[in-house]
């Protein structure tokens, strides 16, 4: 099992960086699939970046080119470099932590974290 925590967020004006961590407890963590999702109220969390166990990267076309996923396996971590940003990347951020197993999959998420882009 892994529990994936993020930190990182805050307030920030356009144009700003931010990084976001997730530390996800559990000695497998090599083997999932890390992914970075947003929520804003009354819409469907979407997925922003994903970076499988081998390493394979994948964005939402809306932060292509500004934002960066990473992972750190020796330390259970992954990143979200965002920079650039802009009043609509405001949203809640979370991680999660995916490991297909057959024709499933297990899923586990964060409890989020808030990202606020304002002048």
């Amino acid at each position: 099992q892994v529990q994936p925590v993020e930190s990182g967020g805050g307030l920030v004006q356009p144009g700003g960086s931010l990084r976001l961590s997730c530390a996800a407890s559990g000695t497998i963590f090599s083997t999932y699939d890390m992914g970075w999702y947003r929520q804003v109220p009354g819409e469907q969390r979407e997925l922003v970046a994903v970076i499988t166990s081998g390493g394979t990267t994948n964005y939402a076309d809306s932060v292509k080119g500004r934002f960066i996923i990473s992972r750190d396996n020796a330390n259970n971590t992954t990143y979200l470099q965002m920079n650039s940003l802009k009043p609509e990347d405001t949203a809640v951020y979370y991680c999660n932590a995916r490991r297909p197993i057959g024709s499933i999959a297990l899923n586990y998420w964060g409890q989020g974290t808030q990202v606020t882009v304002s002048s």
